[in-house]
C-alpha cells in the first residue's frame, strides 16, 4: 500500500454551471472528490488528502491535509462558482502545500479537475511538468467538459511529468453517466500499485446489496432489515388484495339473505311453529297452517305481556275473533301484505268462526232456557 499525500484541485470557474454532466459540472466534481478521498484513505489509513480551488480571485486552499471526510464535505458545500482558472498558478500552489505536509515520508500527488479551457500554451505546461517531475510530484489530470480543446495540451503535460507511470490523464466525455462512475475503473482511483480498495474495486462483487459486511456491518444490517420490511409490506398488500373478493362475496350473500319475500317470512313462521313442538299442523291446508302460525305468534306476544295465565286464554280467543284487530296486527308486521288473498281467506275464516261461536252460544242459551221451563212445569 502506497503512503502518500494527495491534494485535490477543483475547477470552480463559471464553466462549472453547465449541466452537460449530471447534475452539473461542479456537483459532479464533488461526487468524484468523495470517491477519490475514500479510495485514498481506504488504501492506507495514514494517507491524507487536501482540497483547494483554482478559480475566483485567486487559487485557495480550503482544507489542509487530513483524513477526516467531514472536513472535506463541509468545504465542498462552501465552494462558490465564479472567475477564470489559472492552471499553472494553481498547480504551483498545490506543490507548495505538498512541501509543507507533516509526514515527509508520504509521496506527493496532485489531482487536478480541468473542466474549462486551459489558457496556457503547451510549451508553458511542459516547462511546469518538468519542474514537478524534478521534485518527485505525481500529477493526475481529469479532463472533462472542454476535452476537445484541452486534450492535446494536457496529454503533453502528463507525458512530461510522468515518471514510471506515476501520472495519469483521464478524459471523460459528456453524457448521462456520472463522473465518479468513470473514475471508479481508472488508474487514478487504483493508485500506483494498481489495486483499488475493496469498496470500489469490485463494484460490490458478490456481496449482498453490494456492501462488504466486514467493512461496514451497520450499513449491511440496515439494508437487510429494509429489504425484509419491504417484503413483509408486499406480502401484506397481496394478502389484502386477495381478501377483498371474499369480503365482497360475503357482503353480497348477506344482502341477499336480508331481502326476504313475503312467502319466505310465512315459511319462517311455519318452521318456527314446527320447531316449537306443535304437531297439530299436520294434515292442515295452507290457509289453516297460516292461521295456526299467526295464532302461535300472537300467543307468544300475549304470554310475555300478560301476568295472569287464567285470563290469557280468554283474552286471546276474543282478540283472535276480532277481524279489525287482526288487520291492525298483520299490518304492523314487516313483510306481510294484508291484501294477499291467502291472508284475506284466513281473516274470513276468523270471522266465520266467530259467527259460528256466537250461534253455538245462543243455541246453548236457548236450550238452557227450555230446560228451566220444563222443570218449572213439572
Amino acid at each position: 500500500m502506497v503512503l502518500e499525500a494527495s491534494i485535490l484541485v477543483l475547477d470552480n470557474s463559471e464553466w462549472m454551471r453547465n449541466g452537460d454532466y449530471t447534475p452539473t459540472r461542479l456537483e459532479a466534481q464533488a461526487d468524484a472528490v468523495n470517491l477519490i478521498f475514500g479510495a485514498k484513505t481506504q488504501s492506507n489509513p495514514e494517507n491524507t488528502v487536501s482540497l483547494m480551488t483554482m478559480a475566483g480571485k485567486s487559487p485557495k486552499v480550503l482544507v489542509t491535509f487530513t483524513s477526516d471526510i467531514g472536513k472535506i464535505i463541509s468545504a465542498l458545500h462552501k465552494v462558490s462558482v465564479g472567475g477564470q482558472v489559472s492552471f499553472t498558478t494553481s498547480v504551483q500552489i498545490a506543490q507548495l502545500a505538498l512541501k509543507h505536509r507533516q509526514n515527509k515520508n508520504q509521496r506527493q500527488r496532485v489531482i487536478v479537475f480541468v473542466g474549462s479551457p486551459v489558457e496556457e500554451d503547451e510549451k508553458t505546461l511542459v516547462k511546469l511538468a518538468k519542474k514537478l517531475k524534478k521534485n518527485n510530484i505525481a500529477v493526475d489530470v481529469i479532463n472533462f467538459g472542454e476535452e476537445a480543446e484541452n486534450t492535446s495540451k494536457l496529454e503533453a503535460f502528463v507525458a512530461a511529468v510522468n515518471n514510471s507511470d506515476n501520472s495519469n490523464l483521464v478524459t471523460v466525455p459528456p453524457g448521462p453517466h456520472l463522473l465518479s462512475d468513470v473514475l471508479v475503473s481508472s488508474a487514478i482511483v487504483a493508485g500506483e500499485d494498481g489495486q483499488a480498495p475493496a469498496f470500489v474495486s469490485t463494484g460490490g462483487g458478490s456481496y449482498e446489496f453490494g456492501v462488504d459486511p466486514n467493512l461496514d456491518p451497520e450499513l449491511a444490517l440496515a439494508l437487510r432489515i429494509s429489504l425484509e420490511e419491504e417484503r413483509a409490506r408486499q406480502e401484506a398488500a397481496s394478502g389484502a388484495a386477495a381478501a377483498q373478493p371474499d369480503a365482497a362475496a360475503a357482503t353480497a350473500a348477506g344482502t341477499g339473505d336480508s331481502m326476504l319475500t313475503d312467502d319466505d317470512s310465512l315459511a319462517q313462521a311455519l318452521a318456527s311453529a314446527n320447531a316449537d313442538g306443535d304437531h297439530e299442523m299436520e294434515g292442515l291446508t295452507e290457509e289453516q297452517e297460516i292461521q295456526r302460525a299467526i295464532q302461535l305468534s300472537m300467543a307468544g306476544q300475549d304470554g310475555g305481556a300478560s301476568g295472569s295465565g287464567a285470563n290469557k286464554g280468554g283474552d286471546f280467543d276474543e282478540a283472535m275473533q276480532d277481524p279489525d284487530f287482526m288487520n291492525s296486527v298483520l299490518g304492523s308486521l314487516s313483510g306481510v301484505d294484508t291484501t294477499d288473498p291467502r291472508i284475506q281467506n284466513v281473516l274470513q275464516g276468523f270471522s266465520s268462526a266467530s259467527t259460528n261461536t256466537d250461534k253455538d252460544d245462543k243455541s246453548k242459551e236457548g236450550e238452557g232456557t227450555n230446560d228451566k221451563k220444563d222443570e218449572e212445569n213439572k
